[in-house]
C-alpha cells in the first residue's frame, strides 16, 4: 500500500485532485456522534487552506482565497479531453460549474493544486515557510512508540532509542497506515492485537485502533487514440520529445509535464440507468451490517429518496495516456508507439470496512493490511457497474469518434462473467484510505473523540486521515487539509 514517507507527507505525492463531495458527506460525521464537525465548519476549514485562481471554468461558490494552497484551472487540455463534457452531456450528466460547494453531481474541469508561478506542486511544506521559529524539523527520523507516565503522554521515543520529551502534548499525523500502528507499538488497542505482536504493556485497551479502514477502489478502460491525436504517452515513446517537454517545464513555460487529470464526472446510480440504484441497493441491504452506524449511514446514501438525487455513488476520471494493469505495449509489440487515453471508476461509498494491525513490535516489520476490497456483493458489482458504464462512455459520441481500439479491457470482455473476472482482476486502490483511527464515540469503535484526544489515555491526539470516520465520495486531500486546520484551532483554544 503506497504511503507517504516523504516531507510533505502523501500531498508531495497524489494526483493534485482538489474536490470536496456532498454536503451531507460531511454532516454525517456530525450525525455519528462528533458535536461541530459538519459541512459549515469542514468547508469554512477547506476553505481557509485555498487560494484559488479565478477561472470562467468555475463560476460558483466554495472555492477560498488567502490560503497557503495554491489551486487553479490546469492550462493543459488535451484535444480528446474536449469530448468528455459533451459526452457525458449526452448521456443525460449536467456540467457542474460549482462542485466544491458541496453539490458535486455533474461533469466538470476540476481544479488542482499548482503554483501559478511555476507549475509545481503546490502542496502542504507551504506550511513551513508560515511556521513559527518554535517548529523543528527532524528529517529522516522515525518514531517508534509514544511514552507515558501512567496514562499521560510523555513524549516518543525515536527508532534509534532517543527520546523527546512533551512539555504539553504528543500529535500523531503518520496517516491511516502508521498512526494506528504507533498507536498498538505504544500499548493503545486491541489487547488480543498487542498480546500478539508481543507489545509488553497494555496503557489503553482500544479495539477501535486499526479497524473501519475504508478506501476507494478505482477501475480503468483504455483506448487507442486515431493518428491524429498526441496524448501523454508521447513523454514515455519519444525521448527527443520528452526532453524538449522536460526543458520548457524547467524554464517555467507552458509544457507537456504541466498537465495533471482535470476532467471529472460524479454520479448518483440512478444517472448509470433507471434500474442501477435499485439493483445495488437490494445487494446493499445484504451487505450492511445495520448494527454498525458507518454501514447505516452508507444505506441510507443508496434508500433515502431525499439523499440519493444529491449524493455521488460513481466517480469517472478522464485520463490522457494509458492507465492500467495491463501496461502500456511492450517496445517489440505491434502496438508500441501509440497513443491512448484512459477512463477510471471508482465507487465512493464502499461497504468493506478493512483493518492495519501491527505484527510485531519492530517498526521495521511490515503491519498486516486487509482492506477488504471487493469482498461483499455491492463492492463487487457497483465495480462491475463502474466498468461497463466506462464503456458506455467511450462508445458515445462524440468520444467515440476519437478511437479505433478498445485496448482495456478489450472486446473480448463481453458475458457478465468476463466482466467479474475483469474487475476483480483489474480492481486497485485509488490511495484514500480513512478510518482506523475513527473520530467516533468509544462505544462505536471510535479511537479519540471529537476534539481528537484518544480515549482512555491523556495528552495525545492524532490528526490525520485515519480519524475520519466515513469516507466522503471524493477525494480525501481537502477534507484532510480541513480536519488539520480544525484540529489546530482545537489544540490553540486548549492551551490558551
Amino acid at each position: 500500500m503506497t504511503r507517504g514517507k516523504v516531507l510533505g507527507g502523501s500531498s508531495a505525492l497524489n494526483l493534485m485532485t482538489w474536490d470536496r463531495g456532498s454536503i451531507k458527506d460531511y454532516d454525517t460525521w456530525e450525525e455519528l456522534g462528533n458535536p461541530g464537525w459538519n459541512w459549515k465548519t469542514i468547508q469554512a476549514a477547506m476553505l481557509k487552506v485555498e487560494n484559488f485562481v479565478p477561472s470562467p471554468e468555475y463560476v460558483g461558490g466554495g472555492v477560498g482565497k488567502g490560503g497557503l494552497i495554491q489551486t487553479l484551472m490546469n492550462r493543459i487540455l488535451p484535444t480528446q479531453q474536449l469530448t468528455f463534457i459533451p459526452t457525458l452531456n449526452g448521456l443525460g450528466v449536467k456540467e457542474n460549474l460549482a462542485s466544491l460547494d458541496g453539490h458535486p453531481i455533474g461533469v466538470m474541469r476540476q481544479p488542482t493544486n499548482i503554483r501559478l508561478s511555476d507549475y509545481t506542486r503546490s502542496y502542504s511544506t507551504s506550511y513551513l515557510d508560515a511556521a513559527g521559529k518554535n517548529l523543528i524539523v527532524l528529517l529522516n527520523k522515525r518514531v517508534a512508540k509514544v511514552n507515558f507516565a501512567g496514562t499521560t503522554a510523555s513524549g516518543v521515543t525515536l527508532e534509534d532509542g532517543s527520546i523527546i520529551s512533551a512539555s504539553k502534548e504528543v500529535i500523531l499525523s503518520a496517516g491511516s497506515f502508521q498512526s494506528p500502528g504507533l498507536l498498538e507499538l505504544s500499548g493503545i488497542g486491541n489487547s488480543a492485537v498487542l498480546a500478539a505482536a508481543g507489545v509488553p504493556k497494555v496503557i489503553s485497551d482500544l479495539p477501535g485502533v486499526g479497524e473501519n479502514l475504508q478506501d476507494h477502489t478505482r477501475i480503468q478502460s483504455s483506448y487507442r487514440l486515431l493518428p491524429n491525436f498526441l496524448s501523454f504517452d508521447r513523454l514515455r515513446i519519444n525521448a527527443t520529445y520528452a526532453a524538449l517537454q522536460l526543458a520548457l517545464y524547467n524554464s517555467h513555460l507552458t509544457s507537456a509535464y504541466d498537465y495533471t487529470g482535470s476532467g471529472y464526472a460524479y454520479l448518483n446510480w440512478s444517472q448509470v440507468s433507471t434500474s442501477t440504484n435499485a439493483d445495488l441497493l437490494a445487494l446493499a441491504r445484504k451487505s450492511a451490517n445495520l448494527s454498525n452506524p458507518i454501514d447505516a449511514k452508507k444505506l441510507a446514501f443508496l434508500s433515502d429518496p431525499k439523499l440519493t438525487p444529491l449524493m455521488s455513488q460513481l466517480e469517472i476520471i478522464f485520463s490522457d495516456g494509458y492507465t492500467g494493469v495491463k501496461g502500456y505495449p511492450a517496445a517489440d509489440a505491434p502496438l508500441f508507439g501509440a497513443e491512448f487515453f484512459s477512463l477510471l471508476a471508482a465507487s465512493v461509498h464502499p461497504f468493506g470496512r478493512g483493518s492495519v494491525h501491527v505484527k510485531s513490535t519492530d517498526i521495521n516489520t511490515p503491519p498486516a493490511i486487509d482492506p477488504k476490497y471487493l469482498e461483499n456483493p455491492y463492492d463487487l458489482h457497483s465495480m462491475i457497474v463502474a466498468a461497463k458504464y466506462m464503456r458506455t462512455i467511450a462508445s458515445a459520441a462524440p468520444m467515440s469518434s476519437i478511437w479505433t481500439t478498445e485496448y482495456e479491457p478489450g472486446v473480448a470482455v463481453a458475458t457478465d462473467a468476463d466482466w467479474e473476472a475483469y474487475t476483480r482482476a483489474n480492481t486497485l486502490s485509488i490511495y484514500h484510505p480513512v478510518g482506523t483511527c475513527a473520530m467516533l464515540p468509544r462505544k462505536d469503535g471510535g479511537v479519540v473523540d471529537p476534539k481528537l484526544r484518544v480515549y482512555g489515555v491523556s495528552r495525545l491526539r492524532v490528526v490525520d486521515a485515519s480519524i475520519i470516520p466515513i469516507i466522503p465520495g471524493a477525494h480525501i486531500q481537502t477534507a484532510v487539509y480541513g480536519v488539520a486546520e480544525m484540529a489546530a484551532d482545537i489544540i490553540v483554544a486548549a492551551w490558551k
